[in-house]
C-alpha cells in the first residue's frame, strides 16, 4: 500500500478562477463596459499601441487603463500622459493576472462608467494565457522581430485570443518573417482569431484595429 496519496489541485484552482471570471464578465456586460485584455511578450509594442489607440478614440469614448507589472510604474506613467484614467497593478512577483486580481484593479480604478477599459497584462507568452481575467475580449500582440512561428511555440496564447495584432510591419524587410505563414500558424491554433497587421509607429493598419474595438463595444452592449 502506498504511504501517500496524490491530490490533483490544478483543475480546481482554474475552476475557481473560471467561476470568478464568469461573474466579473457578467458584471461588465451589465454595465456596458468592454474590457480588453492585451497580452504579448515584452517589447512587442503594447504600450505604444495602447497610447496611440487612446489618443485616437478618446474624443468619442470614455477609456481607462489597468497596467500590470511585476514591479515599476513605467508604463502607467507613460499612459497617464494621454489623460486616460490609469491604475498600476503590481503582481508581487507573479507573471500574470487572474480574475480576482482584475476585479481588485477595476475596483481601484473606479471606472464603472467607462466605455472601454484596457488591461495591459504582464509581458509573457505563457502565464497570462492560462488565467481567464474576466475580460470581454483577449488580444495578443506579436511583433515582426519575434518571428512567424510563435503560434506554434506558444499555442495556448493563440488559442485563447480573439484578435492577433501584428506590430512593427515597417521592419518586415529586415527579418525572416512571412505574414501568410503567420496567418496559417494562427489558424492552426485558432481558426476564429482575426489577424490584423499594423505599425503603431507610422499608424499603418491602426484604423482596422480601432474599428474592431468600436464593433466590439457595440456587440457587447447588444
Amino acid at each position: 500500500m502506498d504511504g501517500y496519496r496524490i491530490l490533483e489541485i490544478k483543475q480546481s484552482v482554474f475552476a475557481d478562477n473560471d467561476r470568478a471570471a464568469a461573474a466579473l464578465r457578467s458584471r461588465l456586460r451589465e454595465s456596458g463596459t468592454f474590457l480588453v485584455n492585451l497580452m504579448s511578450s515584452p517589447g512587442s509594442g503594447k504600450t505604444t499601441i495602447l497610447k496611440r489607440t487612446i489618443e485616437a478614440l478618446a474624443p468619442d469614448l470614455s477609456i481607462a487603463v489597468m497596467e500590470a507589472d511585476i514591479d515599476s510604474d513605467v508604463d502607467a506613467a507613460t499612459i497617464s500622459t494621454t489623460g486616460a484614467r490609469t491604475i498600476q497593478l503590481h503582481t508581487g512577483g507573479m507573471c500574470h493576472l487572474d480574475a480576482d486580481m482584475c476585479a481588485q484593479g477595476l475596483a481601484g480604478l473606479a471606472a464603472d462608467d467607462a466605455d472601454l477599459i484596457f488591461l495591459e497584462n504582464v509581458g509573457n507568452l505563457v502565464c497570462p494565457a492560462e488565467f481567464d481575467t474576466g475580460a470581454s475580449a483577449n488580444v495578443t500582440i506579436l511583433s515582426v522581430p519575434e518571428g512567424d512561428d510563435k503560434p506554434l511555440k506558444y499555442p495556448l496564447m493563440y488559442q485563447v485570443c480573439d484578435l492577433v495584432l501584428v506590430n512593427k510591419m515597417d521592419v518586415t524587410p529586415y527579418f525572416d518573417f512571412d505574414l501568410d505563414k503567420l496567418r496559417s500558424n494562427v489558424a492552426l491554433r485558432n481558426p476564429r482569431a482575426r489577424v490584423v497587421p499594423l505599425c503603431a509607429k507610422s499608424g499603418e493598419g491602426m484604423s482596422e484595429w480601432y474599428q474592431w474595438l468600436r464593433d466590439g463595444i457595440t456587440a457587447w452592449r447588444a
